[in-house]
């Protein structure tokens, strides 16, 4: 039996990595955007109950801590404007790794140089903000309007479980870590950013 030649073997493996990427790519990204939301969706919802406790835990004043939280509403408007006048030529996916990274770099700073609970409140409210417009904007972008509402259910179902569990879960962390329990937002953000980079920018189709 004559030997296949290399030309045919060589174009044999490419079409087979072409499927596999084309049926995989899709899924992977899916899987990767909805832990993304799901870790964004906990860590906002979190943040909404026990924000004002949170900070208390890191030695500022009841008065100060709830002043600070009540920056967060007015931080998500402004980095969904300042969204939309620097970032709307962009690829919504860069919108959504910056956003990624605001909720680690406020603790972050928290913790190791003593800055104010109000540049925490709207580094997490800038972010947060930016993540509900990546929700809607970043599937679109990266899938198409092709069975979108089925496949955005899908990607959104974990958020929606995440966020029933996050005031009663992040509660007992406090209870028991005090302002440690950050440890655990700040992971949850970073890993999603980590997500975020795996997911490419998708090639304009010429």
């Amino acid at each position: 039996m004559p030997a296949c030649p290399k030309p045919v073997i060589a174009l044999t493996i490419s079409m087979t990595k072409h499927l596999y990427h084309r049926q995989s790519g899709p899924r992977l990204a899916m899987i990767l955007l909805a832990y993304v939301f799901a870790a964004g969706w906990f860590v906002s919802t979190a943040m909404a109950a026990h924000l004002p406790r949170l900070l208390q835990e890191t030695g500022v004043s009841l008065s100060v801590a709830v002043a600070a939280a009540a920056l967060v509403g007015p931080a998500q408007v402004a980095a969904r404007l300042g969204e939309f006048a620097l970032l709307r030529h962009l690829h919504p996916l860069v919108a959504a790794r910056v956003a990624t990274t605001l909720h680690p770099l406020g603790a972050a700073l928290l913790a190791t140089v003593g800055m104010p609970a109000a540049g925490f409140a709207l580094l997490h409210g800038a972010g947060n903000g930016m993540m509900t417009i990546a929700s809607g904007t970043l599937p679109l972008a990266l899938f198409g309007p092709k069975g979108f509402g089925q496949r955005q259910g899908l990607i959104i179902a974990p958020a929606r479980a995440a966020q029933a569990f996050a005031p009663l879960l992040f509660g007992l962390l406090i209870e028991q870590n005090g302002a440690g329990a950050l440890w655990l937002t700040t992971g949850l953000m970073l890993a999603a950013c980590l997500a975020l980079v795996f997911i490419r920018v998708p090639r304009a189709r010429v």
